[in-house]
Formats: structure tokens, C-alpha cells, sequence
């Protein structure tokens, strides 16, 4: 792609984030998700091959019904309040309409089915985006309108995104639908929280963030797109391959590793209101994840003798995003320890 294009269309990716997250009128926030969803489809389909023009195809038709549900749903209870604050939506019809809007624009269960197909057909850093960039202005919308949204049907949601989140990413081979259904779980675990403690959601998400950057970038520079790949990626990388052993238990939710930290906080908070039946499922189901996350781990470190045509050893490779891997891992791997701070700040 041309330089100049993807600088134009990554600042349109900042741009409709940023208008959305800082608006106070619907109107304002769906025209920054629109923004948002128009930047995001030229480079999902780039590479021109059929398979990404049809991840694109499926990613616009999705995100053009979810909004327009977020715009039925506002103009909903603009009809009925004469409000169209963000904050001030408060007609029980609405908010039904709204969650299931941002369901499908975040990927939930029972809205899931698109997010795994567009990953696949993507490349692993615009993969990156849809799983990060992407997700942070629907949920900075459920941030803004979490008082007046219903908890039982967040709750159900939730539970059944973990589920089938772990369920799903069971018996796949492809690095990046795995990654998607990691995605699809650790949203149950975002969207379960966020009626009774939303700053802890947000905290979920940017942790979350750090973590997925941190795998899909390690991938990218071992060039993997699937687990027989990624067997013989460290024949070229050993240390990369080492520590992102590590990131991958952390995006697990292991202790003493970053990752355990959102699981260790929304279990507390969801057993303070009365919820352990819920936090009880929801570690449970979480083991699902963990097993295809330690598939990952054992494919990422497994000594298999490499193949007999010479190649050389990358030990080194003058890559700038190395440095950039080399924080995100570290931090991946590292902050439980400082979580009081984490949390203070929070």
C-alpha cells in the first residue's frame, strides 16, 4: 500500500477513536465510528486477495448494522427523554438496542460469529487494530452509558463469550483465530464488570491491549500464521520465542504474571456484589482458554530438530519494532508485582 494512503487512512483511525471517546452527542459518536470503520477497511483488504476482500465485505456489512442500530437506539430515547446526551440514556428500550449494538461492533457472544472470519482474512497488524484500536470506542461507549444498562443480559453475555471464547479457540490452528477467540473471552470478562465497576473494565482493556499487542507483534516478526510455523520459529528467534512463551500465559491470566491481575481484581469485585456463582464460572471456563493458550506456549518453545536445508539463525535482526516488542513483553510479564499502584491510579 501506498505510504501516504495508510498514513491518511491510520489518522482517520485516530481521528474517528478520538471523536467518539471525547463526544457527549450521539450524533458525534457514531459519526466517529463510522470514521472509524471506513479508515479500517482499506487495510483490511489491502493484500487483494479474495480472502480479504471478503473480510472486508463482512466487516463493513457488520459494522454498518451495528450502527445504525447505535443511531436508532439514540434517536429511541431522544423521542422519549428529548435528550441526546450520552450519559442520559435512560428509556429501557434504548439501552436494550444499544448493548446489542456494541455487542456486534465488540464481537459478544451471541454476535461473534464475523470477528474470527475478518482476523483470519486480515494481516497480523491490521489483526492487531481490529482487536485493540478497534474495540476501545464501543467500549468507551458502554463506560459512559453503564449505569442505565441492563446487568442480567451483560451478565448472560459475558458468560457465554467466555464460554464459547475458550470453547471455539479449542481445535484451531491458525494463530489468528485463536487470537480472536482469546479476544471473544477476554470481552466476557470486560463486559461482566462493567455495570457494577467500570473503571475496572477499562483497566481490563488496556492491560488486555498491552498483553495482544505484545503476541501479535512477536508473530509478526516470526513471520507465523500457524502452530506448524510457529514449531519452527525458534530455530530462528530462541529468545523472542522464550519470552513469548511468557506473554502467552500472561494473556492466560497465569500469577505472578500481568495477566492475573484484571481475572484477580474482577473476581473480587464481582464476590463483593454477592456474584461468586458467576465468578465461579467464569474461572472455570477460563481453564478452556488456558489450554489452547498453553498450545501456543508449548508450539512456541518445542525442540523440534529443524529442517536440514541450511538457513541462518536470525540472532540478531535490526528490526525497529524489536525494542518495541522488547517493552511490551516486558510489561506483559512484569506489573503484578506494582498492582497497588495499577489500581491506585485506576
Amino acid at each position: 500500500m501506498n505510504p501516504q494512503a495508510k498514513l491518511i487512512f491510520s489518522i482517520s483511525l485516530l481521528l474517528g477513536t478520538t471523536i467518539t471517546i471525547s463526544s457527549n452527542h450521539w450524533v458525534m459518536a457514531w459519526t466517529g465510528l463510522e470514521i472509524n470503520t471506513l479508515a479500517i477497511l482499506p487495510l483490511i483488504s489491502k493484500s487483494h486477495h479474495p480472502r480479504a476482500i471478503e473480510a472486508a465485505t463482512k466487516y463493513f456489512l457488520v459494522q454498518a448494522t451495528a450502527s445504525a442500530l447505535v443511531l436508532f437506539s439514540s434517536m429511541t430515547n431522544a423521542w422519549h427523554t428529548g435528550q441526546w446526551d450520552i450519559t442520559q440514556l435512560t428509556h429501557p428500550t434504548s439501552c436494550l438496542i444499544l448493548t446489542t449494538a456494541i455487542s456486534i461492533k465488540l464481537g459478544l457472544v451471541p454476535f461473534h460469529f464475523w470477528f474470527p472470519e475478518v482476523l483470519q482474512g486480515s494481516s497480523l497488524i491490521t489483526g492487531l487494530l481490529l482487536s485493540t484500536a478497534m474495540k476501545f470506542p464501543p467500549i468507551t461507549l458502554l463506560f459512559m452509558t453503564s449505569s442505565s444498562l441492563n446487568p442480567t443480559l451483560l451478565v448472560t453475555m459475558a458468560i457465554l463469550s467466555v464460554a464459547l471464547g475458550g470453547w471455539m479457540g479449542l481445535n484451531q490452528t491458525q494463530v489468528r483465530k485463536i487470537m480472536a477467540f482469546s479476544s471473544i473471552s477476554h470481552l466476557g470478562w470486560m463486559s461482566i464488570i462493567i455495570v457494577y465497576n467500570p473503571k475496572l473494565t477499562l483497566l481490563n482493556f488496556y492491560l488486555y491491549t498491552l498483553m495482544t499487542a505484545a503476541v501479535f507483534l512477536a508473530f509478526n516478526s516470526t513471520k507465523t500464521l500457524k502452530l506448524s510455523t510457529l514449531m519452527t520459529a525458534w530455530t530462528k528467534t530462541p529468545s523472542l520465542s522464550g519470552i513469548l512463551l511468557l506473554a502467552l500465559l500472561s494473556l492466560a491470566g497465569l500469577p505472578p504474571l500481568t495477566g492475573f491481575l484484571p481475572k484477580w481484581l474482577i473476581i473480587q469485585e464481582l464476590t463483593k456484589q454477592d456474584m461468586a456463582p458467576a465468578a465461579m464460572i467464569l474461572s472455570l471456563l477460563s481453564l478452556l482458554s488456558l489450554f489452547f493458550y498453553l498450545r501456543l506456549a508449548y508450539c512456541a518453545t518445542i525442540t523440534l530438530p529443524p529442517h536440514t536445508t541450511n538457513h541462518m539463525k536470525q540472532w540478531h535482526t535490526n528490526k525497529p519494532t524489536n525494542i518495541l516488542i522488547a517493552m511490551l513483553t516486558t510489561a506483559s510479564i512484569t506489573l503484578l508485582p506494582i498492582s497497588p499502584m495499577i489500581t491506585a491510579i485506576v
